[in-house]
C-alpha cells in the first residue's frame, strides 16, 4: 500500500482522500479544530470543529489525507450547513460507503455570539 500524503511534508503532496483496508474496526471517529472556510456574503473567517464518524465496511480513511482535505476550504466560501453535507458526501465517497454510514457535525465557533451546529 503506497500513500501519496503520509510520509511527506507539506501539502503539495495531497491527492484525494486516501484509504487503506480495514483492519476489522466497526467504528470510526476523527476530530478536527482546523477547519476554516469564508462566509460566502461576508468573507469573513469561520472556524469549525469537524467531528466525522463513520461505520467502514473494508476500508478506513488515512487522516494526513483528511487534514489536507479540510485545510482545502480555508479560502472557499461556505455556510456551514452546505459544508458539512459536503464533507459527508466525499467522505462517504472516498469510503465506497452510502452517505447514511457517515456523519458529519461541524460547530462553528461563536462569530456574533451565536454557535452553529450542522449534521449531515
Amino acid at each position: 500500500m503506497e500513500f501519496v500524503a503520509l510520509g511527506h511534508a507539506g501539502s503539495e503532496h495531497y491527492a484525494g482522500l486516501e484509504t487503506f483496508p480495514n483492519p476489522g474496526v466497526r467504528e470510526v471517529e476523527m476530530t478536527s479544530d482546523e477547519l476554516t472556510a469564508v462566509c460566502p456574503i461576508t468573507a469573513q473567517p469561520d472556524f469549525y470543529v469537524a467531528r466525522i464518524v463513520y461505520r467502514p465496511d473494508s476500508l478506513c480513511l488515512e487522516s494526513k489525507s483528511l487534514k489536507l482535505y479540510l485545510a482545502r476550504f480555508r479560502n472557499e466560501g461556505a455556510f456551514g450547513e452546505a459544508l458539512a453535507v459536503q464533507i459527508r458526501d466525499d467522505v462517504a465517497a472516498a469510503l465506497e460507503l452510502q452517505p447514511a454510514a457517515v456523519t458529519v457535525t461541524l460547530t462553528q465557533k461563536a462569530r456574533g455570539g451565536i454557535t452553529i451546529t450542522a449534521t449531515a
